[in-house]
């Protein structure tokens, strides 16, 4: 054992009561002999116990009926979820609006996200006004089991703008061993050849085939060849959920104004596109230690505080890469509008 290791090892102590997911990066996690033993199930039947409990804390937020929809898909679709005039100047404010975006690049695709921050907010009132909507922030606060401020995007998928390999997140997967929430609310209309999110109904649901998957992966997680499924977002084939008794995935092929909040324990992927093309969406994103028995008591979610959080994310990634600490795959490209090449 490495001495660097002993230091570290209180430390990887202290992550399991945290989200921390890599099975490569922290030698308990992805211990193969305390995995045999039960660790990594015992982090995803606890983490998922207390994320049914917070959310029964937080079912007045939402009706029966969509409660009904998420306990046995793992999502709730909301189809023309504004009125056609709202949502015209809606979208008419998101696509004309410019400002710093950050793009990443995997594979042959490109996502660009631009902050929905304070000074969005301040310029698009009818974005601002949205976010505000009880039915909005109801959802997005029971699908993530937390009562707190999602971080909030406008995000462009740009597919096929390169030669190279296919992008990684059409392999179905998991973003981590607990529940978590994203939410996609389409500002255009998606075809089902064009990259279409696509999410296997069900596949949240911890089941008896669900936890021995889980168990057998997280065995040879840390040496897994896949670098995604290493760090802790497994990746399942078509073989994995047949085995798992999964039904076929849903493809939200899906007019414009449709809002689809999920949650990313179940398994979802881009779909594959035929063509280059571009996907416009407000994109929402909500996740927290998953041992929190609380709902509430986040000072991050304190108005004024909330919309910062991203300009700051932003510039901590710049600084850690500067300082040569962590890389940022989050590539400042200047001034841009959602649709701009």
């Amino acid at each position: 054992m490495k001495a660097a290791d002993v230091v570290k090892y209180p430390f990887w102590f202290l992550a399991l009561a945290t989200g921390a997911r890599s099975f490569r990066d922290n030698r308990i996690i992805g211990s193969a002999t305390l995995n045999r033993k039960g660790l990594h199930v015992a982090r995803i039947r606890t983490a998922h116990g207390l994320a049914w409990s917070r959310r029964r804390r937080l079912a007045h937020l939402v009706s029966a009926e969509d409660q009904a929809a998420f306990a046995r898909d793992g999502f709730v679709v909301k189809h023309n979820f504004l009125d056609p005039d709202s949502f015209s100047r809606l979208r008419d404010e998101a696509l004309g609006y410019r400002a710093t975006a950050r793009e990443m690049v995997q594979g042959d695709t490109i996502t660009r996200r631009m902050a929905i921050d304070g000074p969005a907010r301040r310029a698009m009132p009818m974005i601002d006004a949205l976010l505000e909507r009880k039915d909005w922030s109801g959802l997005m606060r029971y699908v993530a089991s937390f009562n707190q401020e999602p971080l909030y995007y406008i995000q462009t998928i740009l597919s096929h703008v390169r030669e190279a390999a296919p992008d990684p997140q059409t392999n179905f997967h998991a973003d981590t061993f607990h529940p978590s929430m994203k939410a996609w609310f389409f500002l255009t209309d998606v075809a089902e050849d064009e990259g279409p999110f696509c999410y296997v109904p069900g596949s949240h649901l911890l089941t008896p085939e669900r936890i021995a998957w889980e168990r057998e992966m997280s065995i040879g997680a840390a040496e897994n060849s896949d670098r995604y499924s290493a760090r802790g977002s497994f990746r399942a084939s078509a073989a994995d959920l047949e085995r798992m008794k999964l039904p076929k995935p849903r493809a939200f092929a899906v007019p414009a104004n449709t809002l689809v909040v999920g949650d990313t324990v179940g398994f979802h992927a881009r779909g594959f596109s035929a063509r280059p093309s571009r996907r416009v969406e407000i994109w929402a994103y909500s996740r927290r230690n998953p041992f929190v028995p609380w709902t509430g008591l986040d000072p991050l979610s304190l108005p004024g505080i909330a919309e910062a959080r991203i300009p700051l994310l932003w510039k901590t990634l710049d600084r850690a890469q500067a300082l040569g600490l962590a890389s940022n795959s989050w590539v400042d490209k200047g001034l841009k509008r959602p649709l701009d090449d």
